[in-house]
Formats: structure tokens, sequence, C-alpha cells
């Protein structure tokens, strides 16, 4: 059941990314759609991940610089 679910999850991440090398070359709406949803959740979890290492940095005694 993990597999299908990891499976699902990367035929996600590859069709948002062609669906962002197709936008880009002037594909349909709905195409644009997809690619800016795409964007966004990569840069939601890109924030994410900073705030992430950030905090466990700091419980670990180490500088936040």
């Amino acid at each position: 059941m993990g597999v299908l679910v990891l499976a699902g999850l990367l035929v996600l991440a590859v069709g948002g990314c062609v669906c962002v090398v197709w936008a880009s070359r002037g594909g349909p709406r709905w195409v644009r759609g997809v690619a800016a949803v795409t964007l966004a959740v990569g840069e939601l979890l890109r924030v994410a991940a900073k705030s992430n290492r950030r905090r466990s940095v700091n419980q670990s005694g180490g500088d936040s610089d």
C-alpha cells in the first residue's frame, strides 16, 4: 500500500514538472494552471524545509546564523 502511495506521488511530481516545462513553452490554459500549482507547492515545501532546518539547529544548540 505504501509503495502505491509513493508511486502516485512520484507520478504527480513528474506530471507537474512536465506541465511546468510545457507551460513555459506556451501550453494550454489548464497546463499553465497545473504549472502554477506545482510551483506554489514547491515553494511551500522549500519554505517548510528551511524552517525545519532552522528549528533543528536551534534545538541542538547551534548558531542560527
